[in-house]
């Protein structure tokens, strides 16, 4: 493996390090701002919570350098960059409607959208990686961010029935 496809294959955890950085430890405070952000679905944003959904995404994130590049390390490749820049969209919502910042979107905007564009360049373009295995990467970026906000409000709400 050449020194440039081990670095392309380890970007998607990279950015994910670094954005949970910024979220939760410089400048961090990402749960008080969501909490702030988003008052009815608070109750839903637990410190438990917090580390089981970013642990899964870490864990997303080493696939790619644990399968290399493979069909399904690729394909796992794409799905975290999809997961990431549908956060990056989440984030860059979030700071331009509430006019003020949101722990993420640094990262976000310089890392993750970065990353989905040229990782659909270099691995669809170039024919590497299948239009449907795109497809379904894509699919899972937003199904997955679409999915965390309904959790939220089932978990808020379940939350303030008890």
């Amino acid at each position: 493996m050449s020194s440039a496809s081990f670095l392309f294959i380890w970007l998607p955890a990279i950015a994910v390090s670094a954005h949970l950085v910024e979220e939760f430890v410089w400048p961090g405070g990402f749960a008080d701002w969501y909490r702030r952000y988003r008052p009815a679905r608070a109750a839903s944003v637990t410190t438990r919570f917090l580390v089981i959904v970013n642990a899964v995404l870490v864990a997303l994130a080493l696939l790619p350098p644990l399968l290399g590049a493979s069909p399904r390390g690729l394909a796992f490749w794409l799905v975290v960059a999809a997961i990431g820049a549908a956060n990056a969209l989440f984030h860059l919502w979030a700071t331009v409607s509430a006019r003020l910042y949101s722990p993420g979107v640094v990262t976000g905007t310089l890392l993750y959208l970065p990353l989905a564009v040229l990782g659909y360049r270099e691995l669809v373009a170039s024919g590497i990686v299948a239009p449907g295995t795109t497809l379904q990467a894509v699919a899972i970026g937003i199904g997955f961010h679409l999915w965390a906000a309904w959790n939220h409000k089932r978990r808020a709400a379940a939350h303030d029935a008890s």
